[in-house]
């Protein structure tokens, strides 16, 4: 029988049934330890019960009204945000997709209301994933994302991942007007951008009079044991790009802004039906109360080095199936010398989830709350599934 599912995702045959913490358990029985948390988003694992209590309390009360009114749930939410954060003003979606369109229209009105329309070029850079939009698809420029989908949305450059010396002869260009980035590209294997490249991109974008737009959907809310990953650079955004880790699983998103870079969003220049809705907004509440409570990433980070240790252990244990681990926080790529896909079915058969991502990279992205216990326990199941792939190896070359 022919699936009614648009059959645009290579599937495991997998289907879990009910999830608990670092944990899912699939139709059959099977335990399975999440080190994929649905692609970055369940930061806090599965049913955490201050999400589940502040989703079930508002569903009790309401559930939608519209942008036309007043959500008490958004000005709650976005007040926690500004608190913690450089921004000042800030739209609320549904998707990091979403927020991706909005960063370029707000760019772009921003060129126009301060009278240089003629600055709407964006640069942006090999490696990148914003969406799957067709702007977000022509922002990223990849050939695997575009191809068979133009024409494309004009208006931005790719330059090579880490050429500095390229970034600063296009920011030079009298059409650029922004630069859009990930702080850790997720997408292409975990490669993060250098704290000194992002103070460099930074002072950039200051001494050009460029708008620097971050793309923290995947590696913010605390994955790299800071809210946001450009912290650790010392360094602030003038638009940024949230998703994912916000929602804790529900579906929310959202673009922080100064209120300089802002400045033309007016009423009428943007809309969302179901974005900033009651029941998100207060799920993400929680999620932020959370994660920002006192000590919670103070014991990430300390968690967080544990897990880098034992990664790089099992690198160095399996020099015929990883070359090197790298990344940052809950947020690690295994580098892989055999086929990735090849690992993460081998590591399904040990009952246990990674991501797949570019550049050959097998993605570690488990809850912000797992135990010292579910790392050792993660890593050994890596090992035995690495053991696995050598064993068959040595099989085939025999």
């Amino acid at each position: 029988m022919i699936s009614p599912v648009l059959p645009s995702y290579s599937r495991a045959p997998l289907s879990f049934v009910k999830g608990e913490g670092a944990w899912l358990v699939e139709a059959d029985g099977r335990r399975f330890l999440d080190f994929a948390s649905g692609v970055a988003v369940m930061a806090l694992g599965h049913r955490h019960p201050a999400l589940v209590n502040a989703l079930k309390s508002q569903a009790d009360q309401l559930w939608h009204t519209s942008n036309l009114y007043t959500v008490p749930q958004q000005q709650e939410l976005a007040e926690k945000l500004v608190e913690h954060t450089f921004a000042d003003t800030m739209f609320f979606c549904n998707s990091g997709t979403e927020a991706g369109e909005l960063a370029v229209k707000m760019a772009r009105k921003y060129r126009s209301e301060t009278g240089q329309p003629d600055r709407s070029t964006i640069i942006a850079f090999e490696g990148a994933f914003h969406g799957r939009s067709t702007g977000m698809i022509s922002a990223a420029g990849a050939e695997k994302l575009t191809k068979g989908f133009g024409p494309l949305l004009p208006g931005f450059i790719h330059l090579p991942f880490g050429d500095t010396q390229a970034l600063r002869m296009a920011a030079a260009r009298p059409d650029v007007g922004a630069i859009i980035i990930e702080p850790i590209q997720g997408e292409s294997g975990i490669r993060p951008v250098p704290d000194q490249d992002l103070k460099e991109l930074r002072e950039i974008c200051d001494s050009h009079g460029l708008l620097l737009i971050l793309d923290e959907i995947q590696c913010g809310m605390g994955r790299t044991g800071k809210l946001f990953a450009h912290e650790w650079a010392g360094i602030t955004p003038d638009i940024m790009m949230i998703a994912k880790g916000i929602g804790g699983g529900f579906p929310i998103a959202a673009l922080l802004a100064t209120e300089a870079a802002a400045v033309g969003m007016t009423p009428g220049t943007h809309g969302s039906t179901y974005g900033g809705n009651p029941l998100g907004c207060a799920v993400a509440s929680a999620v932020m109360d959370v994660i920002t409570g006192e000590g919670f990433l103070e014991d990430v980070n300390r968690r967080a080095g544990l897990f880098r240790q034992r990664a790089e252990g099992l690198v160095a244990s399996h020099p015929e199936v990883f070359e090197t681990v790298r990344g940052a926080g809950f947020m690690l790529g295994l580098v892989c010398k055999t086929p990735n896909l090849d690992v993460i079915n081998a590591a399904y058969a040990q009952d246990m989830l990674t991501v797949p991502a570019g550049n050959n990279v097998v993605r570690l992205l488990p809850p912000l709350t797992l135990t010292e216990a579910e790392i050792a326990e993660g890593i050994d199941r890596l090992d035995r599934a690495a053991t696995a792939l050598e064993a068959q190896m040595h099989d085939a070359a025999e």
